[in-house]
């Protein structure tokens, strides 16, 4: 495929003359009027795969290909530079005048005279209702703030729905939920399952809808569209995304993705426009990729397959377990592989050099990983062994360091009284209390809520008598501030502040055999390399 660019970038950053693009090909979309943000070259289709240079003598120094974590601190970022401009050097502050400090110079209190006690009652009446509103306005300081809220409420999350198990129970491994439905009743959610299918689920009364699988694949993930509620996305290791529509009745997916011949499929996101899809494949001999697709032209409901639009290749060396896309820019992606590297890219540029904004080395193997911030110019991760790392991508032009936090192993740093931290699940940022939080938990089944700040980790509440397994999988609603959680147990569960289970007697439970585990987190101090 080939997609012009609209705007040539220069060595020294200046722009080119503009080139209009070109119609896509197999009867998409047209492209936006505005600079379409894809910058993934192609290439012939003998050269799809291995089409960088045969030796790496020619890799510029420093580049983080191969032996990319070598010159990374743990826990330290590479620094790209965006531009030549810096922030630095003190503006304006002048000292200050002491004018105005003694006598009755300008600045200096006056006395309070009230020749009428009528007058000075109406005044303390006035003062006091003053008083009254000021405290009870919101963003003062004397009103419970929102992150104290959040929190609160947080710590009252209680069990409001459970889903009936199935007859082939499963491990639930991931879950989403269709953003754009007009109203709550008919949100779904998506389950992806160890029993190589994708679940669906009512949002409100977690009531089972349908099944669809991907035999003799294995999936590996599930996403909605973000513009289109009725589509369902997954990776499956037989090379492919495939997308099925929820409003037909058929099993059969209504777009099929291919990757190239050797590429199996363990990661994948799609950004928040749904144009673009990318995926993170497992090493294959000496090749990771990042494997990228043209999104549009999903929604005619015809079964077809799409070619890649082009690869990464060089920035991991391992298999590439993570991959999100950017919450508002459509053309910013974050990679993360068991290399113990996390890449953030812009596709917007004209290569994968180019394109390389930072690498951020967490010295571990990559489980999990998000945005954050206001802006959402921060990351995070999670690590295998329990790990966890904060940057803020947002210093990456100044002097001031990158890493916000770095804990070695949370099960260790965490303090819960009368209890213990076994792993983590992942994290989400609010944006209303402008806070990370990240979910945990015990092999039990219990969950732990945790705050998560540049001074630390801290306990905001446990979540019991749901689970009685470990939990592998959640969804945080935040507008309502409700969970969703799946685990070993094969149970979903609907948590609210505040609800009450209506069910007389919790229904039984069940621990699934452990030979159902198949690509799952290991919860352990170390992570084993796999022989391919």
């Amino acid at each position: 495929m080939d997609f012009s660019r609209s705007s040539i970038h220069n060595n020294d950053g200046s722009r080119g003359a503009h080139r209009s693009a070109p119609m896509p090909p197999n009867g998409g979309a047209p492209p936006p009027a505005t600079r379409p943000f894809l910058r993934i070259t192609s290439r012939p289709a003998a050269q799809r795969i291995k089409w960088r240079p045969a030796g790496r003598a020619g890799r510029p120094m420093g580049w983080p290909g191969r032996a990319a974590g070598a010159g990374l601190a743990a826990g330290g970022a590479r620094r790209v530079r965006r531009g030549e401009g810096r922030r630095g050097g003190a503006e304006g502050g002048g000292g200050d005048a002491a004018e105005g400090r003694r006598g009755r110079g300008p600045g200096a209190a006056l006395p309070l005279v009230f020749p009428q006690p009528e007058l000075f009652s109406s005044c303390v009446v006035a003062l006091v209702s003053v008083l009254l509103r000021f405290l009870t306005t919101p963003g003062t300081a004397f009103e419970m703030s929102a992150l104290e809220k959040i929190e609160e409420q947080l710590a009252r999350l209680r069990i409001a729905k459970r889903s009936v198990l199935r007859e082939e129970p499963a491990y639930l491994l991931d879950i989403d939920v269709s953003r754009s439905a007009p109203s709550e009743s008919s949100r779904c959610v998506a389950v992806s399952c160890s029993n190589q299918s994708i679940r669906l689920y009512n949002r409100e009364t977690l009531n089972f809808l349908r099944e669809y699988s991907s035999r003799p694949g294995m999936l590996n993930g599930v996403r909605f569209a973000h513009t289109c509620d009725s589509l369902v996305f997954s990776a499956c290791s037989d090379g492919t995304i495939k997308c099925w529509d929820i409003r037909l009745a058929t099993q059969k997916a209504v777009q099929i993705f291919s990757g190239y011949p050797s590429n199996v499929f363990i990661s994948f996101d799609i950004n928040c426009s749904d144009l673009i899809i990318c995926a993170g494949t497992e090493k294959v001999e000496k090749d990771t990729f990042l494997v990228f697709w043209d999104a549009r032209g999903n929604t005619d409901c015809a079964s077809t397959s799409k070619e890649p639009l082009g690869v990464y290749s060089e920035s991991h060396n391992d298999d590439v377990t993570k991959i999100c896309f950017h919450p508002v820019k459509p053309s910013w992606v974050v990679s993360g592989s068991t290399d113990g590297l996390v890449n953030v890219f812009d596709i917007n540029k004209d290569n994968e050099d180019d394109a390389l904004i930072s690498t951020c080395n967490s010295d571990s193997s990559i489980s999990f990983i998000g945005w954050s911030g206001k802006g959402y110019e921060q990351i995070y991760c999670m690590t295998h062994d329990e790990g966890f790392c904060w940057w803020d991508l947002a210093q990456l032009d100044t002097e001031e360091p990158i890493t916000l936090l770095r804990v070695l192993d949370v099960r260790d740093t965490v303090c819960i009284e009368n209890d213990s931290l076994n792993y983590l699940v992942g994290g989400v940022y609010h944006e209303k209390a402008d806070k990370l939080f990240l979910i945990g938990g015990t092999s039990t089944g219990k969950i732990h809520l945790l705050s998560c700040g540049a001074d630390g980790l801290s306990l905001v509440g446990t979540l019991c008598g749901g689970h009685s397994a470990t939990v592998r999988s959640f969804c945080w609603n935040l507008a309502d501030e409700s969970l969703l959680t799946g685990g070993e147990d094969a149970q979903l569960l609907l948590w609210r502040p505040g609800a009450v289970e209506r069910s007389l007697t919790k229904k039984e439970t069940m621990k699934i055999a452990s030979s159902v585990q198949k690509r799952v987190r290991v919860h352990n101090s170390s992570l084993k390399s796999r022989k391919k």
